[in-house]
Formats: structure tokens, sequence, C-alpha cells
């Protein structure tokens, strides 16, 4: 097992019927018989991850978490049909194999995908690697993320996978709910990013397959070579603005100290340690798909903060209802008042 990619005994709150999963595997798929193993992925913040070792092969299951769940969330079934689409393209995706829908085999609807050999580098400073390797892969993510902008999402039969228009207001709306549905003590930043977001949405839209969560943790690098094999955790993926995409995936420029267990570049010498300034990404990432800038881009990453404060509150709830998939589940959620504080200082500035 590579970096990242480590596993656990399926913990207390997320066990299920395993005898009952490998009789339904057994009848359903020939490359799926025999007996099963399984353990539990410890990253991840949403769907519960498992690694399935069964007919001589390693396999991964996504499923929803147990338990009351917010609505629109954790949706499996949309993951396995965006991976599927893709398969055709040229965005690395695992190859997937079986979707359950049913809630009756092991709790949850679920489904399973080719387990993909590699390195998940959690950390976007890459501890890990030296100088040279970092900057091949941050150019492999760079390259990665305009390779699925570039997708024509008609072509691949995702043609109504999303709406076309308006994803900025509808995203401010879902995640408004969001957190209003998951409040536990009441952060004063989001409810003025609330009301300050919706007027300063950018008149200019554009539509491309938006991948949610494209951030360094959700790919699998090469086990030797650097450069993206699989991006994973497609759970929030639709059809949105490519710069809501590209603002996430640049957090890390604007994250303060107070952040770096999650992936802060605050205080570091990025030329030394080989990592593109934000500056030199965003123009990678201009002359790869072709436009000439990326106007308005501060407003996306405030959008960005103000969404991941909303996605760390729910992990927050969760944690308090019991059903969170990663062990720090509780720790992650504290943040949500940190993500919405930088939020509202970088709004006014704009």
């Amino acid at each position: 097992m590579l970096i990242g990619q480590e596993v656990t005994e399926v913990r207390d709150n997320h066990r299920f019927d395993e005898a009952r999963l490998e009789r339904y595997l057994n009848d359903r798929s020939t490359d799926l018989r025999g007996p099963l193993t399984i353990e539990q992925f410890a990253g991840g913040q949403s769907n519960p991850t498992f690694l399935l070792t069964i007919g001589g092969g390693r396999f991964v299951m996504r499923k929803k978490p147990p338990g009351v769940l917010l609505q629109s969330a954790h949706q499996v079934e949309r993951e396995y049909r965006i991976i599927s689409a893709l398969a055709s393209t040229d965005v690395p995706v695992p190859r997937t194999r079986l979707l359950c829908e049913e809630s009756s085999v092991i709790g949850t609807p679920f489904f399973i995908m080719d387990y993909v050999e590699g390195r998940i580098f959690v950390d976007p400073a890459l501890p890990e690697s030296n100088r040279e390797e970092r900057a091949a892969i941050f150019d492999s993510m760079n390259d990665t993320l305009a390779r699925l902008h570039k997708v024509d999402f008609n072509a691949v039969g995702l043609g109504d996978f999303g709406r076309p228009q308006a994803y900025i207001a509808r995203q401010v709306a879902r995640w408004t709910r969001q957190y209003e549905a998951s409040v536990i003590e009441p952060i004063p930043e989001m409810d003025r990013l609330i009301e300050w977001l919706p007027p300063h949405i950018p008149v200019e839209d554009e539509t491309t397959i938006a991948h949610g969560d494209f951030r360094m943790g959700n790919l699998i690098m090469h086990p030797t070579e650097p450069r993206v094999v699989a991006v994973l955790d497609w759970e929030l993926s639709t059809l949105g603005h490519p710069l809501a995409d590209l603002a996430w995936n640049c957090l890390a420029y604007h994250y303060p100290p107070s952040l770096e267990e999650i992936g802060s570049f605050s205080g570091l010498d990025l030329a030394k340690l080989g990592i593109p300034r934000e500056e030199d990404y965003l123009a990678a990432y201009c002359r790869r798909v072709g436009r000439a800038n990326v106007n308005d881009f501060m407003f996306f990453v405030v959008f960005a903060l103000f969404r991941g404060a909303a996605i760390a509150q729910g992990i927050a709830m969760r944690a308090k209802m019991g059903n969170a998939s990663g062990s720090d589940a509780a720790e992650r959620g504290r943040k949500a008042g940190v993500n919405a504080k930088i939020a509202w200082e970088l709004a006014q500035t704009i």
C-alpha cells in the first residue's frame, strides 16, 4: 500500500453485512467472485470508501454513509455515472464495475471500481518530494484539470448532468441551504457572505464539466512517476463554471498558516520548493484550455472559501451525528469559521 492509500479495519459506525455483499457480488460479476475481504480507507470525509479483495483482484467500493443525510448529498449514483462516461476521454479515471442503487444489500446504494495503484498526497506542499518532482506533479495536476474542462460533455452523454447556466447562483443557494441545515454554532461571517455573494456573481457565464473537489488529495499519482493516473471523489461533480474548479484547486495559495494541516503555502519559499506561483499556475491553465485570462478570479476564490466553510460545517454535523466518514471529522469541521473569516476579509478587497 502506497502513500495516502492506508487502510484500517471497517470502523464500527460503518459496518454492514459483509457476507450479504459477498453473495451479491458473486451473483453479478465473474470478476467479483470468491471469498471477500474488506478494509476501509483511512482518509475521506464524505462517502465511506472501502478496499475489497476478491477473485484475486483489488477493487474499491464507495457507498453512502449511514444515517440521516442532507438532501442532495452523497450521490454515489452520479459518481458512478460520470466516472463511467469519462472512461472514453483522456481524463484519467478508474474503471467502473458495478452500481447497486438498492439499499437492501448493505444498507445504502454503492458502486465498485478498480483499485488504482499509486500515491495520494494530502499535503499540496508535497513534503515527500524533491523540487523537480514537485514541479512535474503540479504541471500534471494542471494538465489534468484542463483536460477535464475541455471534454465535450454532450459527446460523452453528460448533457443532462446539470443545468448549463447560472451554476454559481445555484451553488450559492445550495451551500447556503446546506450550511443552514448543519449549523451548530452561528458563524457571523457566513451570514455576511450569504448576503454578499449573490449580487457580486460575475456576469460572464461558462459551462464545462466541473469536478467540484479538484485538489491534490483527490488525485492518484503514478507509483514512481510524477503524473496523475486517476482522479477520484466525483461526488460533487456537475456541469458548472470551470473557474470554480480552478479557484478550489488554488486555495492553498490563500489559506493562512493556521490551516497548515489542510494545505497552506503561507510562508513557504515556493520557488525553492519547485511549486509554481499562483499567477504561473493560472497562466499554464489558460494556455492549455485556450483562454485569454481568468477574469473575476478572486470572486471565485471567495466563493470557494464560502463553499469550503459550508462543507466543513456539514462535516462537523456528521461528526456530531456519529456518521462521519473520516476519523478527524470533528477537527476538520471546526475549520468552518476560519474559512468564512478568510472569505469575508477577501471579499472586502474586491
